[in-house]
């Protein structure tokens, strides 16, 4: 693997990605977010050597490279999940080459059916700790050039950033909930079942993303942030049918308030 990262990056670096400072994944609905970078530089994932495509409507594809709250960031317009067919590898190779950028932050950003009864549609959960129930995408074998065997996750969300988000969002007057993320495999939303269970374990959002590159984020010591926009309720008495677009539209909604605590967060680096 160590290869395909290296040969990406330094087809990044070479078509101007230098010295980036973060790294941010926008998901479902998301994407406008880029809006606010002053862009020098913009790549679609299909023109990327080892580069998986985004199949999925509302990820855009693309790899973002300017300024965003003061700061040299990269963004990905779009991420990649199992559902779509890709392997563990495919799915961690682009969290291994921001790192190989030279990022020594990485930010996340999803679209979550809320779990917690006292959530709202629009609701924005800072992610304090997750429950993985995906393919673990540090399964086989392990090159102890790129991270450990046996990565620690006590501290999967750095909570230090985490501080900083709330108290942002309090100067912004921005309502925010604090929650763990729940991971599967998806494609289908849950059922009244699987929300009841997903409560019962301790989460509070449940999703299809995002676990996986936390995961491959920390094997590599790369301190994590990362909010969910909870776009529907999989909560007894208000779970009702959900599509896609409908997620997207939510997300998009709340989208303005995620991006002001994004900006600030990371110009306090």
């Amino acid at each position: 693997m160590l290869e395909k990262i290296i040969q990406t990056t330094e087809f990044l670096k070479s078509k101007g990605i230098v010295d980036p400072e973060a790294g941010v994944i926008l998901g479902t609905g998301l994407g406008g977010l880029t809006a606010g970078i002053e862009k020098s530089l913009e790549i679609d994932y299909k023109d990327i050597p080892n580069f998986p495509v985004s199949t999925v409507e509302g990820h855009a594809g693309k790899m973002i490279f300017g300024t965003f709250g003061n700061k040299k960031i990269v963004a990905m317009k779009g991420r990649f999940h199992y559902y779509e067919g890709y392997s563990a590898e495919q799915i961690a190779l682009p969290i291994r080459v921001l790192k190989y950028l030279g990022i020594r932050h990485l930010f996340l950003s999803n679209a979550a059916g809320g779990v917690n009864p006292m959530f709202q549609i629009g609701d924005i959960m800072i992610i304090t700790d997750h429950i993985n129930l995906m393919p673990n995408p540090l399964t086989g074998h392990n090159d102890d050039r790129i991270g450990v065997r046996f990565p620690d996750m006590s501290e999967a969300y750095d909570r230090s950033l985490i501080d900083k988000a709330v108290r942002i969002a309090g100067d912004k007057r921005i309502r925010i909930q604090k929650g763990v993320y729940l991971g599967t495999p998806g494609p289908t939303f849950e059922t009244p079942a699987e929300y009841h269970y997903f409560r019962t374990i301790g989460a509070d959002a449940v999703g299809m993303s995002t676990v996986p590159e936390v995961i491959v984020a920390r094997h590599m010591k790369l301190p994590c942030f990362a909010v969910s926009i909870i776009t529907d309720l999989g909560i007894e008495g208000k779970i009702e049918y959900i599509t896609h677009e409908m997620v997207q539209t939510e997300a998009e909604k709340a989208e303005a308030r995620m991006t002001t605590i994004m900006t600030e967060l990371i110009s306090s680096l």
